[in-house]
């Protein structure tokens, strides 16, 4: 009988009792406890990490009737049961320092009671410390500490800066209390979606080992290709594997690219290629911070940073190329070594989020989603139609249909970046091969757009800046189009002004 698809399950002793499919990363868990005691691991909302810590709470709870048939069953040390104390902060939206620490008293609570141990503190970093000895004392084996969704409410809270230090400065304290606890523990696992630096976070707790990026433990969470083909080999029947791949794989963490399992089952169930995963989430913040900072979606794809970048994240300090690495929007295409240290350079995960993040930002834009649809279709057409002149009139009127409120709230129409950005974000929406800046060897077109064998190169400019037909002209004199010598290439030069906030200059001609 065909298993089920585990869609939205959490809890591991579900898989057996109600014949869900599973995905054995019982090896991997194996290893990481033997291997080690103290870890934290990063990665986006909706890849597995709940379930990665309800798989370890049974495995040291001792119950070996759940782990039938998985490599676990085998190499775990089913006569011994350690006490597990499990935190999880993913559920609901935490807007005040007080209900943080209720939260974490009442789930602390729970543990005292089963214990039948009455709480003497009241103090959150006390009745944490208090509990670990208890639970040691009266198991008589070391504790277990599994923390899920660790930097949630942090998170929640991003735009608020004051709400978020004081949110980030009561879970320093509570997690302060671990270090302490050495003799008492047996094994320390946090999760979450950011990586917030030591000094911030987790200045009491600098033993936790970082696996976020070790090669070792890449496809702890997620699918490999290999398991995807395996284990749901059932329901891929008549199922377009290389368009599955193309759309929801990518994700690398050093290691074998993995499959977004949200992504995969709810497209196994409705055999449909839709952004579930990206649907889940609006990345509103994401948004915010990239405008605030002046950064464009151009400017991210293939960008390159090091590992201090990319590893730093704080209330105060959030670089745009960390925020979308650790939120799933980014991932590692490639890392090299330099004299200085470790290089990445970042890209687009796969097909949903190269669609969807251009789509949500001209969102932002044009609130109205029916103006969205109408400019994508028109957009459309003129590459249909090799038609420079309909892309003239198309983004002439997409540029008019942004709303003044929008730009009394926002100074990004004052930089060319962000006329390039809005039109690479209209393209990239349509899911064509968009390369902004692609560098030849007279310097680097702002976009290049590949279509149905034919190539079209947009160079910008601004009024205020450079004449009414040097976008164009720049094209021609730095030969931009050699590169694509066979082929049928439009060369394109768009002025914008600052004052209209639109077109004010289009030329075209054909190589």
């Amino acid at each position: 009988m065909r298993k089920k698809l585990p869609i939205g399950i959490q809890t591991f002793a579900d898989f057996q009792a109600d014949n869900y499919a599973y995905v054995d990363k019982t090896p991997l868990i194996a290893r990481l406890v033997d291997e080690g005691r103290y870890y934290f691991l990063a990665r986006p909302r909706r890849f597995g990490k709940s379930l990665l810590v309800d798989t370890l709470a049974e495995a040291f709870a001792a119950r070996r009737e759940r782990f039938a048939g998985l490599y676990l069953e085998q190499h775990w040390d089913w006569n011994r049961v350690f006490p597990v104390i499990r935190i999880d902060l993913g559920g609901g939206v935490l807007r005040q320092p007080e209900v943080l620490d209720a939260t974490l008293r009442d789930q602390l609570q729970k543990h005292y009671e089963q214990l039948g141990v009455i709480r003497k503190q009241d103090e959150i970093h006390l009745v944490f410390a208090h509990l670990i000895k208890a639970m040691h004392h009266q198991f008589g084996e070391r504790v277990v500490i599994l923390i899920d969704e660790y930097d949630k409410p942090i998170l929640d809270n991003l735009g608020q800066p004051d709400l978020a230090r004081a949110m980030r400065e009561g879970l320093r304290n509570f997690y302060s209390v671990i270090k302490g606890q050495d003799a008492h523990l047996r094994f320390v696992l946090l999760t979450g979606v950011s990586k917030f630096s030591k000094v911030s976070l987790f200045s009491g707790l600098n033993n936790l080992k970082d696996i976020t990026l070790d090669s070792r433990y890449a496809t702890l969470c997620g699918y490999t290709h290999e398991e995807l083909t395996t284990v749901f080999a059932d329901w891929l029947d008549g199922a377009d594997v290389a368009q599955v791949r193309d759309w929801y794989n990518g994700y690398n963490f050093l290691g074998e690219a993995v499959y977004n399992p949200f992504d995969v089952l709810l497209y196994l169930d409705s055999r449909e290629f839709r952004p579930y995963w990206f649907e889940t989430g609006t990345p509103s913040f994401l948004f915010q911070v990239l405008e605030r900072r002046q950064v464009t979606l151009a400017e991210l794809d293939g960008v390159e940073t090091d590992e201090t970048i990319l590893g730093s994240f704080d209330v105060d300090t959030i670089e745009p190329e960390a925020l979308l690495f650790q939120t799933g929007y980014l991932t590692v295409q490639e890392r090299r070594w330099e004299m200085s240290g470790y290089r990445y350079r970042l890209s687009y995960p796969n097909r949903e989020v190269r669609l969807s993040l251009p789509r949500a930002q001209l969102q932002r834009y044009t609130p109205n989603p029916r103006q969205g649809q109408v400019a994508r279709d028109r957009l459309a057409e003129a590459l249909r139609r090799n038609d420079p002149e309909a892309l003239h009139q198309a983004l002439h009127a997409f540029f008019a249909s942004i709303p003044h409120d929008w730009h009394r709230n926002n100074r990004l129409a004052e930089y060319e970046g962000y006329y390039a950005s809005v039109v690479y974000c209209y393209f990239a929406a349509l899911g064509v091969d968009v390369r902004p800046e692609e560098v030849s060897y007279r310097g680097q077109v702002d976009l290049t757009i590949r279509h149905e064998e034919r190539v079209w190169l947009l160079e910008f400019k601004l009024d205020e800046i450079a004449g009414p037909d040097s976008a164009l002209e720049q094209i021609k004199a730095r030969g931009y189009h050699h590169r694509h010598v066979g082929q049928p290439v439009t060369l394109i030069g768009i002025n914008f002004s600052r004052e209209r906030r639109n077109i004010s200059g289009f030329a075209w001609t054909r190589a």
